[in-house]
């Protein structure tokens, strides 16, 4: 009994105590679920950590168009070419921390390949949608002023450190419904009926409202009107106008091909051309076959001349910058062949690649290492020959062809993602991305009279 009592009188004794630990314990828990809510609440309204899929809720066209562009797969998670480099250069894109491995600094690349990932000033570019999904809705049209990428101090601020980025979505026109508040506050009797650009009875959470749409609760997603922007080349030129590798030699060049164009055709009027009501978010350019052929003009002239065809080959790059542009490896290439009335090849421009067997008619930009000899774009230290062809440039060859037998002259004209050594070296790369496209023919039928 004694004992009993003892053990009772020492539990009360530590009860209080007890009783306070276990209210501490409840509140530390109540104040990290909260403060795990305050993040995910945080989250869920930072407007760069919105993925496209939202978007697709109201947008599903120009979702399914942007799914298909090289924007939505311009990470090293991605796009097979750029995740190669950035291996190389950087290191594991799914790993936090990751510096450039020369500089020792924040990758540069993420600033347009994976531009909400830069906000964050994180690599590890699979830890959320947003940013596994390159550039994507929010990454375009949230930047506000375009402020050119040369720096005061002389360097290039490449990507988003061209820009002012806004916490409202940007767009063309906005949402223009200012008129229609005034109308419906007033003593209109009709309440602002038939004033405004929009007719849409659907929830709208550009409006600066969330909206419940279909069963999905979109947050508000006011949208700015800002048109100087979204309409022009400045959407685009933080990215495509320049960028030097770490040696100061030009690598993508596009910005300063299109200054010497004298051009008032901006990008988006070619590369988002306006179909069925809809600006095309597949962006077309390089990975595109169909912008390709509509690049260039392409014929042949091919005259007797004795017991020689004399053909010339016509190009014009229609282009407001160089044809091919953009990375350094990109290149196109000509072949000439002539064949017998049975079809087969009697004669042809180069039995090689034409960049060893027929120069001239290998269009591309070259850089070097100190002693001329072909370097790779990080290392390489100097610019060398550019034989693209420039911003609506014409351009002819010519070619001797033994006459005898020839009853059809047949001019091609390729198009290839990488430099013939990279095919290659880079043999893990899938053959749709190495092989060259073909971009544009031209037929020369030889009359046997």
């Amino acid at each position: 009994m004694i004992m009993t009592r003892i053990y009772r009188s020492q539990c009360l004794m530590r009860a209080p105590a007890l009783v306070l630990m276990f209210l501490l314990s409840l509140g530390a828990t109540a104040m990290a679920q909260d403060n795990t809510t305050k993040d995910s609440a945080e989250d869920s309204q930072n407007i760069h950590h919105q993925s496209a899929h939202l978007c697709a809720s109201c947008h599903q066209e120009i979702y399914k168009q942007w799914k298909g562009s090289m924007h939505a797969n311009s990470t090293a998670l991605s796009d097979p070419i750029h995740g190669t480099f950035y291996k190389k250069v950087v290191g594991d894109p799914t790993k936090e921390g990751v510096m450039h491995k020369a500089s020792g600094k924040f990758p540069i690349c993420l600033q347009c390949h994976a531009p909400n990932a830069a906000i964050d000033k994180t690599t590890k570019l699979d830890a959320m949608p947003a940013y596994e999904e390159g550039v994507n809705c929010v990454a375009c049209h949230t930047l506000a002023q375009y402020n050119g990428v040369e720096g005061q101090d002389g360097k290039l601020m490449l990507g988003l450190k061209a820009y002012d980025i806004s916490d409202k979505l940007q767009g063309p026109s906005g949402m223009n419904n200012a008129l229609a508040e005034l109308a419906s506050s007033s003593d209109d009797l009709f309440g602002g009926a038939g004033v405004g650009t929009s007719d849409s009875q659907k929830p709208n959470p550009h409006l600066g409202e969330p909206v419940d749409y279909e069963g999905h609760e979109i947050p508000a997603l006011p949208m700015d009107g800002n048109p100087k922007l979204m309409k022009s080349s400045d959407a685009c030129m933080g990215c495509h106008d320049q960028r030097n590798n770490p040696h100061g030699v030009p690598l993508c060049q596009t910005g300063n091909e299109y200054a010497l164009s004298d051009s008032q055709v901006n990008c988006i009027a070619c590369h988002m051309p306006i179909a069925e009501g809809l600006a095309d978010h597949s962006m077309g350019g390089g990975h595109s076959p169909a912008m390709l052929e509509r690049a260039v003009i392409f014929d042949l002239d091919t005259e007797a001349d004795g017991d020689t065809l004399k053909t010339t080959v016509w190009i014009k790059n229609q282009l407001p910058h160089s044809m091919p542009t953009g990375a350094p490896f990109r290149n196109v290439y000509l072949k000439v062949s002539a064949y017998d009335d049975q079809g087969t090849l009697v004669w042809e421009s180069s039995e090689d690649h034409p960049s060893t067997g027929d120069p001239q008619a290998y269009f591309s930009y070259a850089i070097t290492d100190d002693e001329g000899k072909p370097a790779m774009p990080p290392t390489a230290t100097k610019p060398g020959e550019d034989t693209r062809l420039g911003p609506h440039e014409e351009r002819t060859l010519v070619y001797e062809i033994p006459a005898k037998t020839v009853a059809l002259v047949r001019g091609e004209l390729y198009y290839n993602l990488l430099w013939p050594t990279l095919v290659e070296k880079f043999t893990h790369l899938p053959e749709d991305l190495t092989d060259p496209v073909l971009i544009a023919v031209a037929e020369n039928p030889i009359d046997a009279d």
